[in-house]
């Protein structure tokens, strides 16, 4: 089983039918069997980004589910990884890496993880691979 971090980019085409990578996010996973890593920073920006969709009503469901779920691990948010996010976002200005992005950078990092459920090519240029693109 191997570990890939889930991006909002996942979790937004998976559970928006709406959006235009949702078969491609569906299908992906489906093909492999994958253990999930993903922090808060990732879930509030999923719940902003479905926060214009009919799925809507869903999302404490879909955030529950996903904490609770023994393939996914959700990592919390901390104020230490907050300010080496910080840090990294201010020590790349030739980037538009957003702040969440660049949490996930250093989760990713720590874990040695190099994929990423994502077609964000911010990921590519933090040297991960971007496995939805």
């Amino acid at each position: 089983m191997s570990l890939v971090f889930a991006d909002a980019f996942y979790f937004i085409a998976r559970f928006n039918r709406s959006d235009q990578h949702h078969v491609k996010a569906v299908r992906f996973v489906r093909s492999a069997d994958w253990q999930l890593l993903t922090s808060e920073w990732v879930l509030m920006e999923v719940a902003d980004g479905l926060a214009n969709s009919e799925v809507r009503p869903r999302v404490r469901e879909i955030i529950g589910d996903l904490r609770r779920s023994s393939s996914c691990e959700v990592v919390p948010v901390s104020s230490q990884v907050f300010n080496r996010a910080l840090d990294l976002y201010h020590e790349r200005p030739d980037k538009e890496w957003t702040l969440t992005d660049c949490t996930s950078f250093l989760i990713m990092r720590e874990r040695g993880i190099t994929e990423a459920l994502t077609g964000d090519h911010h990921f590519e240029q933090a040297g991960f691979t971007a496995l939805l693109k």
